[in-house]
């Protein structure tokens, strides 16, 4: 007697369940929550935004304080294998300014990292940085245009400016650590501000 089958075709049968978004941010202190209460910084503001809008993403923080692109451009093969991310927020290179580090050796890290990610599978946003006009004009306005250079070359998602509205305010210094360099607890939300309207964009619908 001849069965009733229920196999699928062979297509469907591989074609692997849809993956809830994997976020890995790979950054410096800015990311690691310098000087903040552990669960303040916008990373961990990013966490509850996410569950807020219902979108299923896990988030995994990366960041180390102090790194440089060169780093994050050492780290980023094995993040790459152990969490295999969906998305991957790139946000290095202001030590590297700070340690006046060559800016064709941050652009290549930088494209580095974004093209590896990118061969892994995974969607990329990069944040831009800016330097304070005391470092030179030249200088800053070429930092500045390594982002969008970079982004453009490897096709990336890009925040321009990831500290606008904290470090370019008429009174910076309120929203900064006693420091001056690291941003308080009161810049995080507006940090997850210039950042979240990119990555939602990158991110499944609900």
């Amino acid at each position: 007697m001849g069965t009733c089958s229920t196999a699928l075709p062979q297509a469907a049968q591989a074609r692997p369940a849809p993956q809830n978004p994997v976020i890995l941010v790979v950054g410096d202190s800015l990311s690691a929550e310098y000087g903040l209460q552990r669960g303040k910084g916008w990373v961990a503001l990013l966490e509850e935004r996410l569950v807020q809008e219902k979108v299923p993403a896990q988030v995994v923080n990366a960041s180390i304080s102090g790194d440089t692109t060169s780093g994050g451009r050492s780290r980023v093969p094995a993040l790459l294998r152990q969490h295999q991310p969906t998305h991957v927020i790139i946000e290095l290179g202001a030590n590297d300014a700070l340690r006046g580090l060559p800016l064709n050796m941050t652009r290549e890290n930088l494209a580095t990292m974004a093209r590896l990610s990118r061969e892994a599978g995974a969607r990329v946003l990069l944040l831009g940085m800016e330097m304070p006009p005391n470092y030179g004009t030249r200088y800053a306005q070429e930092f500045r245009e390594l982002f969008s250079t970079v982004a453009k070359a490897e096709e990336t998602a890009l925040v321009p400016f990831f500290l606008k509205n904290v470090a370019d305010t008429t009174d910076p210094l309120k929203l900064f650590q006693s420091d001056r360099i690291h941003p308080n607890e009161s810049a995080q939300p507006i940090m997850l501000a210039n950042v979240w309207p990119e990555l939602r964009k990158m991110l499944p619908k609900r």
